[in-house]
């Protein structure tokens, strides 16, 4: 469920710009800055967040959210927020139109159902409205031109509801919730775990999840003249069906590690059940490694990081069309083997590219520093444990076929990252580099927990 979070749960920590003037010194009491703190924290283990941003597709916005760690049960996290932007001149369908950006999150994560003992449900589901969202709907394959792409003001909902299974196996016997003791932001009582032999150690669970997705293109009509941004015709794309999964952890701290282990094996399906656009499907493969280096005088962990990801869509039907540029039985381009964005080649556009076949490989080196201003700070809603500092390369491709093409027209980025222990969550800001962009991503979890 960590992947459906990272769009909202950003805006409540890493998104949030909570500040105080220090200019005042020892005049401002220590009661001044207790009363500060508690305007933001409602409790040791509730936060409430204020947060501001600007980004491209919503123009000037923000919004509050509110985080409960150990909500019913110690494991269990829940979230809420509702955002509003400014308005933003938009073009729709040839008119110029004033649009804003609005909407709202919540989520449940990791609740132990009742009479079971290793039962997890998850739920989640977002409502929002974006002036200005940019698609690539119909360029998209390794050789398409990044300049051709759709922009429209739209919905974007979804609701994901997950059940989890955790087998009685290695760790999973023991500590099936996964709930760690944690100090400065580091996992105690893990100095053994990691690295250890599948599926008798570690963590290991199956699981479905339920899924409906709903987009809307205001944009529709392509204009008598000019550069075309329109959908097409295309008003919406909805799909709905189920994900299963398998999923292996053998690392010391899931959300940080610093060695061992993680593999997850996935199979969506789209039936075509409803108002679904049409059925697809996509089968995926992800490696996590991790590997301890030498720490140095200045730092307090250093780790090697690299994963691999793979996938294919036997549905998708590149003889077939749909509609006008839409193959039949493909996934929608923010499914399936896409490339692009804040998780995957971060120095390209948000699914950039999209095919048949996908390859993804990347490597980080995360340096946790000694030095942190930010510690004890009486002026932060959020504990922050420690920064971290990163320097990562990309590579990736996506190919009509699962064949040794998928190696030839390779796209490579590389980029740095300062993250921080937040509130007991990884926050990063990414800035990465191609021959296409230079992006900057602000978003929580490291991007491998996808």
């Amino acid at each position: 469920m960590k992947r459906f979070a990272h769009y909202v749960y950003t805006t409540l920590i890493g998104l949030s710009n909570v500040t105080a003037d220090d200019s005042a010194g020892s005049d401002i009491s220590q009661e001044a800055k207790n009363d500060l703190a508690s305007i933001f924290r409602l409790s040791k283990d509730t936060v409430y967040i204020p947060y501001l941003f600007s980004t491209d597709s919503t123009g000037l916005a923000g919004g509050v959210g509110v985080i409960k760690q150990g909500f019913i049960q110690p494991q269990t996290t829940a979230l809420a927020t509702f955002y509003y932007g400014t308005s933003q001149k938009v073009t729709v369908n040839g008119i110029e139109e004033n649009k804003n950006f609005a909407g709202g999150f919540a989520a449940i994560f990791d609740y132990l159902l009742p009479g079971t003992e290793r039962i997890l449900f998850s739920v989640l589901g977002n409502k929002s409205y974006f002036p200005k969202a940019r698609y690539y709907l119909y360029n998209h394959d390794k050789s398409s031109n990044e300049k051709e792409y759709v922009e429209t003001s739209g919905d974007t909902d979804f609701v994901y509801a997950t059940l989890k299974y955790v087998l009685p196996i290695g760790e999973g016997k023991e500590n099936p919730t996964g709930y760690y003791e944690l100090r400065n932001g580091f996992a105690i009582g893990r100095d053994r775990a990691g690295g250890g032999v599948p599926f008798v150690t570690g963590r290991t669970s199956i699981g479905i999840t339920g899924f409906y997705e709903h987009y809307t293109f205001d944009n529709y009509l392509p204009p008598t003249e000019g550069t075309d941004r329109s959908s097409r015709g295309l008003k919406e794309w909805n799909t709905n069906g189920l994900y299963f999964f398998i999923d292996h952890d053998n690392t010391d701290f899931d959300i940080n590690p610093s060695r061992g282990y993680q593999f997850k094996l996935q199979y969506s399906k789209d039936f075509g059940w409803g108002d679904s656009l049409q059925s697809w499907d996509f089968l995926e493969f992800k490696y996590n490694h991790y590997l301890t280096m030498p720490a140095l005088s200045y730092t307090q962990q250093n780790v090697l990081a690299m994963s691999f990801w793979t996938g294919y869509s036997f549905s998708w039907d590149k003889t077939t069309q749909i509609r006008p540029g839409i193959d039949a039985h493909r996934p929608p381009l923010w499914e399936g083997g896409r490339l692009g964005g804040m998780f995957r080649m971060r120095g390209y556009n948000t699914n950039r590219f999209t095919d048949r076949a996908v390859m993804y490989a990347t490597a980080e080196y995360r340096a946790t520093l000694r030095w942190n201003p930010f510690r004890k700070s009486d002026y932060l809603p959020v504990a922050v444990d420690w920064l971290q500092l990163v320097g990562f390369v990309e590579a990736g491709n996506v190919n009509p076929s699962y064949n040794e093409e998928l190696f030839e027209e390779m796209k490579f980025d590389a980029g740095i990252s300062l993250r921080a222990m937040a509130a007991q969550v990884p926050v990063r800001i990414d800035l990465a580099f191609s021959e296409e962009s230079t992006n900057i991503w602000v978003m929580v979890f490291h991007p491998f927990d996808f």
